[in-house]
Parts: C-alpha cells; structure tokens; sequence
C-alpha cells in the first residue's frame, strides 16, 4: 500500500493534466484518472515501479480512447433517433420549473446540469457566472429541493 500511495501523490497531477489533454473535460478527466489508479492499485504487485509513468499514461490513454469510442457509439445512436415530433417536458424538468421553493438561477442551474446533462464550466459558460458560483447554486438548490421534499412527505 505504501508504494501505491506514493506512487499516487508523485504522479496523480501529471496523469490528471494528461487525461484533460486527452478527453478536454475536467470531470472525464477525474474519471480517467481515477480509473488509472484504480488499475495501479490492482496490478501494483507485477509492475516494475522503474516503468511506472510510462504506465501510467499508456493506462490513461487506453482509457482515453475507450472514452471516445464509446462517445462515437453513442453519438451514432442518438442519430439514428428520429427527432422528436412535439415538445415534450420530462418529469424532472416539469418538477424543477413548477418548485416554489427554487429561484430562477437555481431553477436554470438544475435545469442545465440535470436535464440538458451539461457540465459546470458549460453551465457558467451560458448563464455568465464562475465556475465556483455553479457549483454554490447547484448545492444550495438541492438543499432547497431537500427541503420541500421533507415539507411534503407523509
């Protein structure tokens, strides 16, 4: 366990800064290298540490290109959809504009994050505000939503 865990503290940032360069979205990146580690921690026991970094990055890459070849996957699948033929509100979205308790920020933060499946940098990006800012509205809109749904259980 010693091993992993200075391996982790001497090469998580660089695996990390390699996956953004490889996937260019801060939270596939997370995953990416989350996984990375993952891999270490199973196979540390056969490795020559020596060899570790250049390990490290070829597992990331290997995830990288696994990312994206489930991407291209995906997208061929949402293009053989048909388009939709009226528009239609999901439940969630339906919940999220109909709540008293959420202000209109809140309500386009959820909104963009959980039903549009955006990221918080996307998000900040079109409403206008920080990162960081995203992020405090999306955590006090769920304790908000907490918070009703407390009011109306039985």
């Amino acid at each position: 366990m010693k091993d992993f865990d200075e391996a982790y503290a001497k090469h998580a940032d660089a695996v990390f800064r390699y996956a953004l360069r490889l996937v260019g979205r801060r939270d596939e990146a997370e995953d990416l290298t989350s996984e990375t580690f993952l891999a270490l921690h199973r196979n540390i026991a056969g490795l020559d540490l020596s060899q570790l970094p250049g390990w490290l990055f070829a597992v990331a890459r290997n995830k990288a290109m696994d990312y994206w070849r489930h991407s291209k996957v995906e997208a061929r699948y949402l293009d053989t959809l048909p388009p939709p033929e009226t528009t239609w509100s999901p439940p969630l979205q339906m919940w999220l504009s109909e709540s008293k308790a959420l202000k209109p920020i809140h309500r386009a933060c959820l909104i963009l994050r959980y039903v549009h499946g955006m990221t918080r940098e996307e998000i900040g990006g079109q409403l206008g505000i920080s990162d960081v800012q995203v992020k405090g509205h999306l955590q006090y809109a769920r304790a908000l939503l907490r918070a009703e749904m407390e009011r109306k259980a039985p």
